[in-house]
């Protein structure tokens, strides 16, 4: 009976972060009915207090904790619109011509991200699809904010890791015992694979050289054993002459995509003070869905480096607003299922008020996209391409046609 559970767990009808909890909860309640649950060793973890002293690859600003010191956010900031400045004067560009500042982020929503990727190839169609300043993403927005940040001559691959990708390409599941005794319900050494295939050596250069023109891509992991999320700066590593480089990023991408429980967790080794810790990143939709930059930064106070125009931020959420209604069994784990599934989709929306807030405060035009409800196409798994190529196709006809941005979040809309 317990197998049966844990099958279901993990071939669940829509694969969601939100069932991927539910999953490790039925993995811990097969546990204790079989009276042992072993787990794996590890190193021990950094003390939050020690945090501060980590700098991976010794790059400078190559992450930061999204509650930080403010400081060290404006410090990041300085330098990078002084590199933009200093792109514009070697390209002869005069500041009245500098367009639009832009911020482009990119939501989780696994196999859903078909939609966001149709959107921005739909964008690009239509002509008027601006680069982006800053791009960030979680989870399934991690895999494609790359792309999205190197512009349309890299739409081929976006388009390829959502049309062409299956469940072979992105996990094995484990054996019962392989559950109980190991991390996760999974093995994701294929997602592993799949994004080593795509960030080749060319493509992490290109993202270096963006960085120094001024320009950011941030992906955003959890540092589950601080309880805190993490924000990488991809262009600053991507920058590094450390041929660790390239690896330290396709892990920081599977790790923002490993969905507790249902993925293994990615642990990074760190030596602080002579000393070897480990930590232990899983998906970045643990602690936020999307993130645009921490409030803690008000863009005011850096006002004066900047030119004189309105910014904007496009925020897609790579789903629908509200978890699909269900009448839920009266059973333990289908209650405590689908009440995750509930939490996971209020704290989505609780991402879209505050980048909207944060927005307003700093006189940011805001701009929503999300799955509207007359996409009807059923689910049929995860991910499957019949669905996937659907969902991109619904997209692409949104953005080729000048997609209608939400600007603001249900409820503070006129």
């Amino acid at each position: 009976m317990v197998q049966r559970q844990i099958h279901a767990a993990v071939s669940v009808r829509r694969f969601s972060r939100a069932k991927a909890f539910a999953a490790a909860m039925i993995c811990l309640a097969a546990s204790v009915a079989l009276t042992s649950c072993a787990s794996l060793e590890r190193l021990p973890a950094v003390p939050l207090s020690l945090a501060s002293e980590i700098k991976p690859l010794d790059v400078p600003y190559a992450r930061f904790y999204a509650e930080g010191d403010p400081a060290v956010f404006r410090a990041l900031a300085y330098e990078t619109i002084e590199k933009a400045r200093a792109t514009r004067e070697r390209a002869n560009i005069p500041a009245s011509k500098i367009p639009q500042t832009t911020f482009l982020a990119i939501s989780g929503g696994g196999d859903d991200g078909a939609f966001g990727a149709g959107l921005l190839l739909g964008w690009t169609a239509r002509g008027d699809r601006p680069q982006f300043n800053v791009v960030t993403g979680i989870s399934t927005g991690a895999l494609s904010a790359p792309f999205a940040f190197l512009g349309p001559e890299y739409d081929d691959k976006l388009k390829q890791v959502y049309t062409e990708t299956g469940v072979e390409d992105i996990f094995h599941k484990e054996p019962i015992l392989g559950i109980i005794s190991g991390d996760a319900a999974t093995d994701t050494t294929p997602l592993k694979r799949l994004i080593a295939r795509y960030l080749d050596e060319t493509t992490i250069r290109r993202i270096g050289e963006e960085y120094e023109k001024g320009r950011l891509l941030l992906i955003a992991t959890t540092n589950l054993d601080q309880a805190r999320s993490v924000i990488w700066n991809i262009g600053a590593i991507a920058r590094s002459p450390d041929p660790r480089a390239r690896e330290l990023i396709i892990e920081v991408l599977r790790a923002s995509a490993s969905i507790p429980g249902a993925f293994p967790p990615v642990m990074l080794d760190v030596t602080v003070g002579g000393k070897r810790y480990e930590e232990m990143h899983v998906d970045g939709g643990a602690m936020a869905q999307v993130f645009l930059y921490p409030p803690s930064l008000r863009l005011k106070a850096v006002e004066r480096m900047r030119p004189k125009h309105k910014d904007v931020a496009y925020v897609i959420r790579n789903g629908r607003l509200f978890r699909p209604e269900e009448q839920v069994k009266r059973q333990t784990l289908a209650i405590a299922g689908q009440a995750i599934a509930t939490m996971t989709a209020a704290n989505g929306m609780n991402d879209l008020y505050r980048i909207y807030l944060t927005t307003q405060r700093d006189g940011i035009e805001y701009n929503l996209a999300y799955l509207d409800d007359e996409f009807t196409l059923p689910y049929k798994g995860p991910f499957d391409k019949a669905y996937m190529n659907t969902l991109f196709d619904y997209g692409y006809q949104k953005g080729s046609a000048g997609f209608q941005w939400h600007k603001a979040p249900p409820g503070y809309e006129n």
